[in-house]
């Protein structure tokens, strides 16, 4: 991994094509939301598919706790496809057959020149693509389990939503006196959360 990929660095806005074939920016996946993002080997590998199976349970907590998840394969397009459908995701796959976030941060599994994929990673994003945590999954006791990304969704969540304690001193007032912009999402339109979920 690149020495400036870390804990507080920004991580780069790949626009990559999804599983439906649109292409995505990471930015706009993510909105305002914590994310859990997912260098995967591919739909090959038992170790990227088991992985994937366990965060199929945590994806139902993460969509009423507006968290997203998102997984980066160098699969093409029908195996991504494959691979997502085959564990049961209902979340954004990106496929990146040309090896682009593998080049760009220097992450080629060189052990495995048969399918060249990249070293497996699962790195937890702030709003803003601000990296929080980054876990190297090459052996897969590496890779965090879902306690951990429920505690590391907690800690970022805590970190960026004012009104994680509601009991914190001024909250009520604020509320009681219509002041609802350290509430979420209440100081914005439906349309503009709806939009920003999508």
């Amino acid at each position: 991994m690149k020495a400036d990929i870390v804990a507080g660095a920004l991580f780069p806005d790949y626009e990559l094509t999804d599983h439906t074939g649109k292409r995505r920016k990471l930015s706009d996946l993510q909105g305002p939301d914590p994310m859990i993002l997912v260098l995967s080997r591919g739909g090959f590998c038992p170790k990227d598919r088991r992985q994937a199976e366990g965060l199929v349970q945590l994806h139902h907590e993460m969509e009423v706790g507006y968290s997203r998840l998102v997984t980066i394969s160098t699969d093409n397009m029908l195996l991504t496809n494959e691979y997502r459908d085959g564990v049961g995701a209902h979340w954004t796959f990106l496929s990146d057959p040309g090896r682009k976030v593998q080049k760009d941060l220097d992450i080629a599994e060189y052990t495995d020149p048969q399918h060249n994929p990249m070293v497996p990673h699962t790195i937890l994003l702030e709003p803003g693509l601000v990296i929080y945590r980054i876990y190297n999954g090459y052996w897969y006791w590496g890779r965090p389990s879902n306690e951990d990304l429920r505690r590391d969704l907690r800690e970022i969540t805590q970190k960026i939503r004012p009104d994680w304690d509601l009991a914190a001193p001024g909250l009520r007032e604020a509320w009681q006196r219509g002041d609802k912009s350290r509430f979420w999402p209440y100081n914005r339109s439906l349309k503009e959360v709806l939009a920003e979920a999508s």
